[in-house]
């Protein structure tokens, strides 16, 4: 019985760290053909962080995830 309930609680525990996102704080460095630069801090997944640095570019405007 007890082998029975470890495989279950580890199951359950692999589970749940399968399912929650890696939320982490992400820096968009961006900077502009005029010279200044600014950083954008986000708190999110990297997926959400990647396209939000990649809608902050425009013709003047280069972005980085870092």
């Amino acid at each position: 019985m007890t082998k029975t309930f470890t495989r279950i609680v580890v199951i359950a525990i692999i589970a749940t760290l399968g399912f929650s996102s890696c939320k982490k704080n992400y820096t968009c460095a961006c900077t502009t053909t005029a010279g200044s630069a600014y950083n954008s801090e986000i708190k999110t997944t990297k997926k959400k962080a990647e396209a939000f640095c990649s809608d902050q570019q425009t013709s003047t405007r280069t972005c980085v995830l870092k």
